[in-house]
């Protein structure tokens, strides 16, 4: 009877701790997103005068955070000629609402005087 009890006991314990393990894998964050613009700016002067503060300000203000920004060293192939910006995002969505928000559209408007703006976003891993 004893042993059965001791049993019956283990596949208890076995089967809440197997629920616990399932729902913390499936409460892990998703991976976040990464932004990655190479500008080809055309008038320095103004891109930095007019652009750079409103822009980041608004990446702020809707939760991106910069990784990395400056002149970037190209290794292969042919990219566009100007600094590199990479951004972490929590979503696709995230990147997106600020992407279509009036604070960074006003930036961009502006932006798009003084520079061309070469954008792709990529999920990270988990």
């Amino acid at each position: 009877m004893r042993t059965r009890l001791a049993i019956a006991g283990s596949m208890l314990v076995g089967a809440v701790l197997g629920a616990a393990g399932s729902l913390t894998l499936h409460a892990q964050p998703k991976p976040p997103v990464y932004m990655i613009a190479i500008n080809e700016i055309r008038d320095q002067e103004g891109y930095a005068k007019e652009y750079v503060s409103p822009a980041q300000k608004s990446v702020k203000d809707h939760g991106g955070e910069y990784i990395a920004a400056g002149p970037g060293t190209q290794v292969t192939g042919s990219l566009p000629q100007g600094p590199v910006v990479i951004l972490r995002w929590e979503s696709m969505e995230a990147l997106q609402a600020w992407r279509n928000s009036p604070d960074f559209q006003a930036a961009l408007k502006i932006g798009e005087k003084y520079a061309k703006f070469n954008i792709v976003a990529v999920n990270g891993m988990k």
